[in-house]
């Protein structure tokens, strides 16, 4: 009758009608009472219940299902087959994961008692018995080196009260050294952690942006395909600023939800609360924004990570790097919540970005279409997008899209062959609302490397006397004398542009078009990026000489 009950559940997890929501709270009311025999099932009604807390029918059902998830940690079921549910991010099970250094500190902060190493990683025991030392004093290195200890064993010889996770990466976080530093020496350690379960360490199981008034849902669900060009005319109902306390809340809950789901993402790591926005739309759909703190950013493009948001509950994440008017897209939506509303919401999350940030290209990268990804391949990634009209711009890459077109307009039943769809995933693909007047495509890596080989022929290995020579070439370029005035993060800001700028033909251009990149650069340093992005967009002429060299470097 418990498996009865929960088939009878999930079948009906997405009908929306009184009916159905009388019997979805007789089922509830009937499961909180279970108590499964296999961990399979214990972590379905899990699922069915964070889908459910998400979509709501009404305020009983809302209450039920909260009630249900609050308890979950608690359950009989659940603590009988803990160790069958580790990694799975359901409250009372360990979290496992080689976190990159500002999540794994992050974590030390918050949780240090939770946070230990795992001790089946061998590489990380060698890499700390050779790493160690250098965090200690000059006689307990010693002391490590002559006994020879293995990593393991060296730190439980120095770590006292501390967890073996939070004493290391404490002693990492008071090297002499700035941030980049100590975060490369721990992600030279790299270590496998796990974080014990506890009463409010991250879980998917609560994971909700509290204060939210929920929306009932009372119709289908969004699963049609969108027509993008109605979507896009529509602006969301809200674009705002995050108040400090938003920004705060929905920092952490980005966080908490990567680390419940074994990744990370720097534009989370190294979020930034006075650049966080807040994205209302209809139907209790809604996204945060969040922007890196300054000294993170990326010199050309605004990178902005963003969490996707049903009635408060994180449905998914995606990434936005916008420069000029494009914008490179990454999304993805949480493995509960796929077979939803995904098209649907990617829509929404363009219509942001289109009204919020006046982007007017979107791209969509490879690696996200399956180029290395064969997670990416198997969902169909590649299709996802260009049946919402995204199409490649390279020559090969239409050619082959519209063979593939063309098989299944004459038979619906065709299915891209797996060489055919990696072939596919090689290339870009693409939306213009423009289509005479497209955003050129520039990414990190054309600017990047562009750069290296300019500031090499500069000054050779010398790094520093090459930015020197490119700053001050920059200035003269742009019509400035002196650097005075400048803050000292807009100072940071033109070292790190100074290398594209000096590659530029500035001279070529107008007065005001200089004063216009120096007021952008400038703008790169202010508390949030959104202006940049604005001024960018202002600037044609230095959006079509980055997009140049950006050809010049993929040539």
């Amino acid at each position: 009758m418990a498996t009865s009950a929960l088939t009878d559940l999930e079948r009906r997890r997405d009908r929306f009608d009184p009916a159905s929501a009388l019997l979805k709270l007789k089922r509830l009311r009937e499961l909180a009472r279970t108590r499964f025999a296999r961990a399979d099932q214990v972590q379905r009604l899990h699922e069915v219940l964070c889908f459910m807390r998400a979509y709501p029918d009404d305020a009983q059902v809302l209450g039920a299902v909260e009630a249900m998830l609050a308890r979950f940690d608690r359950r009989p079921d659940l603590r009988a087959h803990r160790d069958a549910l580790a990694y799975s991010g359901i409250a009372g099970t360990t979290i496992w994961f080689p976190f990159f250094y500002p999540t794994a500190l992050w974590l030390a902060q918050r949780w240090p008692t939770r946070l230990v190493l795992e001790r089946a990683d061998a590489e990380a025991g060698e890499s700390i018995a050779d790493l160690l030392p250098a965090l200690l004093t000059p006689v307990e290195a010693h002391g490590l080196r002559e006994s020879k200890l293995p990593g393991f064993e060296a730190l439980d010889a120095v770590r006292g009260r501390d967890t073996d996770a939070t004493f290391l990466v404490r002693r990492v976080s008071a090297l002499p050294a700035d941030e980049r530093t100590r975060e490369a020496y721990y992600d030279a350690i790299n270590p496998s952690c796990e974080l014990l379960p506890g009463p409010d360490t991250p879980s998917r199981t609560r994971a909700a942006l509290q204060g939210v008034r929920p929306v009932w849902q009372a119709g289908p669900l969004h699963r049609r395909r969108p027509d993008l060009a109605q979507e896009l005319a529509r602006p969301p109902r809200a674009f705002r600023p995050a108040t400090s306390e938003e920004a705060e809340a929905l920092i952490a809950l980005a966080r908490e939800a990567m680390v419940t789901r074994h990744r990370d993402l720097d534009a989370f790591a190294y979020a930034n609360a006075r650049d966080a926005w807040w994205i209302e739309d209809d139907g209790g759909l809604a996204f945060a924004l969040i922007g890196m703190r300054s000294e993170r950013r990326a010199v050309v493009p605004a990178i902005y990570g963003g969490l996707t948001l049903q009635n408060g509950v994180p449905v998914g994440y995606h990434q936005s790097d916008l420069v000029g008017r494009g914008a490179a897209i990454s999304f993805n939506t949480f493995e509960t919540f796929r077979g939803g509303e995904a098209a649907h919401t990617f829509a929404r999350l363009l219509a942001a970005l289109a009204h919020g940030f006046g982007t007017r290209s979107f791209s969509i990268e490879p690696y996200q279409l399956g180029k290395g990804n064969d997670e990416g391949l198997a969902s169909g990634a590649w299709w996802f997008y260009a049946k919402l009209g995204f199409r490649p711009r390279a020559r090969a890459g239409r050619a082959l899209a519209e063979r593939e077109f063309a098989r299944l307009a004459r038979s619906t039943s065709h299915r891209t062959q797996p060489d055919t769809l990696r072939a596919l995933a090689a290339h870009h693909l693409f939306l213009d609302l423009d289509a005479s007047n497209p955003a050129p495509l520039i990414t990190l890596a054309s600017i990047g490397l562009a750069a290296a080989r300019h500031l090499t022929r500069l000054a050779g290995s010398d790094r520093a006397a090459a930015v020197a020579r490119a700053s001050a070439d920059a200035m003269d370029r742009c019509g400035l004398a002196t650097l005075d005035g400048f803050s000292a993060e807009e100072r940071r800001a033109w070292d790190a542009w100074a290398p594209v700028l000096s590659m530029l033909p500035l001279a070529q251009w107008s007065a005001a078009e200089r004063e216009q990149v120096v007021r952008l650069v400038r703008a790169k340093a202010e508390d949030s990026e959104r202006n940049y992005v604005l001024g960018f967009a202002a600037l044609p002429r230095l959006e079509r000489a980055l997009g140049r060299l950006a050809v010049r470097r993929s040539g």
